[in-house]
């Protein structure tokens, strides 16, 4: 059975979504509740799922991961057991960011962040061609990010 969120729930979502490290006094203070209600709402969010992580979004090229390549991949065959392990290959690489099984002409859809051409040459080696089953495999190189984020839009009433 699905937490039922209430208008609080919602706005708490929408600020620790936007910045986790606000102080728990602040959020208090812009969802009118005490301190403790809204530590204990957080818990609850958090032990149900709807929170699923906190963490510190990291610019890539900061750390020398300046390229962000979108890949649509083709599959040979739809067994099962062939798209799990292509699933875990693809989820253990740091590399993919994000990783969509997907409908239409392509089956997965990847999101690299690369060092460079020569990084995401080895890259395609490591995961397209030594699968075999893998038919293909289309590149796109982005040329520069226009919105990058996973954040939810959030509607508190």
């Amino acid at each position: 059975m699905p937490l039922e969120l209430d208008r609080h729930d919602l706005q708490l979502l929408a600020l620790v979504q936007d910045d986790a490290q606000r102080p728990l006094s602040q959020l208090a203070q812009t969802v009118h509740l005490s301190t403790a209600a809204v530590h204990r709402r957080l818990k609850r969010l958090t032990d149900a799922g709807v929170i699923q992580s906190t963490r510190a979004q990291v610019q890539p090229a900061a750390v020398g991961y300046p390229l962000s390549i979108i890949v649509a991949v083709e599959v040979e065959s739809e067994r099962v057991d062939l798209l799990d392990a292509m699933k875990r290959s693809f989820a253990a690489q740091p590399e993919v960011q994000q990783c969509y099984y997907v409908t239409g002409e392509s089956d997965f859809i990847l999101i690299l962040t690369v060092r460079d051409m020569a990084h995401y040459t080895q890259l395609t080696r490591q995961l397209f061609f030594t699968n075999n089953n893998v038919r293909k495999f289309k590149t796109f190189v982005t040329m520069s990010p226009v919105k990058v984020g996973l954040g939810v839009p959030i509607t508190p009433d």
